[in-house]
């Protein structure tokens, strides 16, 4: 926690330096935004944990066989390396796990940092983030801590890792919605009013796209990347041999299932190619949500067909070029990046029936006596 604390501190002191001439409330927009950037570098660091096999590198927590850094646990992690020098605990995995532990510690104190921030300036100025809103991802960050400790004791299940980096999204995604709050407080960022069609596609593509990045995460913890390694068969054939029952079973041990034995080829196959599928729908989504906005709001829509060609080059090179670990991390970059462009393009747009009712209301109020 204490390392957490002085990592937290050079960011807020960078800014408080570089800002202080602004007002308290500017500064806490900042941070925001900052918290933002660290909280998406947070989410690929810990994608590089579990691809470099580092999740167990301190099999206890939340320190490192009960210290706080693997300096001072560097007998237990040498005799654990001496009898599995490729096991799951080394000196480098050790310092991988811990640094993303310290990481996530100092995204949590800026988070506390800005829920009481925005309560305190509440009281002296209207801000246009509600209190509840940063006290609401300081409650979810909390929640995460909880299932990364469930991580490491409950041994990598498939299902809390899965949720592990599903909770790190949505904490990326409401720092989104504080931050967009904020830019349109200060006018510089503006809500558009959409069609109702285009309003529904963009929804629907988040939703799809959130689909798609659990799929992707089921098939990251199942380790079930290579099931297939061809494009666009799989094992030769456009439909191999699959077992959807036992590759989606949820609740069960890593490489088991709930009765103990190991979970079939054709399960992990099940797995790949139900994320596959689902790719083809959000790719689609995404490209067309893309054309649909370019008019009203052309940032979003380009970020939105940059992102779809990243996704689907990184995602053929995780196939065809067998897992290399930067194209593992592009894609789960590119994930976190399309659901922060899309929770934006939410926040920043409504239909155009939701719009004209608000102006309709607040004409209303300001004709009031």
């Amino acid at each position: 926690m204490l390392m957490g604390a002085v990592l937290a501190l050079g960011p807020v002191g960078w800014l408080w330096l570089r800002h202080r001439g602004t007002t308290p409330a500017r500064r806490l927009a900042l941070l925001t935004g900052l918290t933002l950037f660290l909280t998406f570098d947070l989410i690929v660091f810990g994608a590089f944990t579990r691809l470099t096999d580092s999740g167990l590198g301190c099999p206890d927590w939340p320190g490192c066989y009960a210290n706080a850094s693997p300096a001072g646990a560097h007998a237990e992690i040498s005799a654990a390396q001496a009898q599995m020098p490729t096991g799951p605990v080394t000196h480098t995995k050790a310092w991988i796990e811990m640094v993303h532990r310290y990481l996530a510690t100092g995204v949590g104190a800026l988070i506390l940092l800005l829920a009481v921030g925005t309560w305190v300036l509440r009281k002296r100025a209207a801000l246009p983030v509600h209190p509840w809103w940063p006290t609401a991802t300081l409650a979810w960050v909390c929640l995460q801590g909880a299932f990364g400790a469930l991580t490491v004791t409950m041994k990598l299940f498939p299902a809390i890792v899965t949720m592990h980096l599903l909770g790190g999204i949505v904490l990326l995604a409401l720092l989104v919605r504080q931050e967009f709050a904020y830019r349109h407080g200060e006018g510089s960022s503006r809500i558009t009013a959409l069609p109702a069609p285009a309003r529904a596609l963009l929804l629907a593509t988040l939703a799809a796209v959130w689909l798609q990045v659990a799929l992707g995460g089921w098939v990251s913890t199942n380790y079930a990347v290579l099931a297939c390694t061809q494009f666009p068969t799989c094992q030769g054939s456009l439909w191999p041999p699959m077992d959807f029952a036992q590759g989606f079973e949820l609740w069960r041990p890593l490489g088991l299932t709930s009765s103990g034995e190991h979970v079939s080829f054709a399960a992990l196959t099940a797995i790949h190619y139900a994320h596959r599928l689902m790719a083809y729908v959000a790719l689609a989504l995404l490209v067309t949500t893309a054309w649909r906005l370019r008019q009203r709001l052309p940032g979003i829509a380009r970020l939105l067909a940059a992102l779809a060609a990243w996704q689907l080059a990184s995602g053929l090179s995780n196939v065809v070029l067998g897992w290399p670990l930067v194209a593992a991390l592009a894609h789960t970059g590119g994930a976190a990046a399309t659901i922060a462009v899309l929770t934006w393009g939410v926040c920043a747009s409504r239909s155009t029936r939701t719009a004209a009712r608000h102006a309709a209301d607040l004409h209303a109020q300001g004709a009031r006596p």
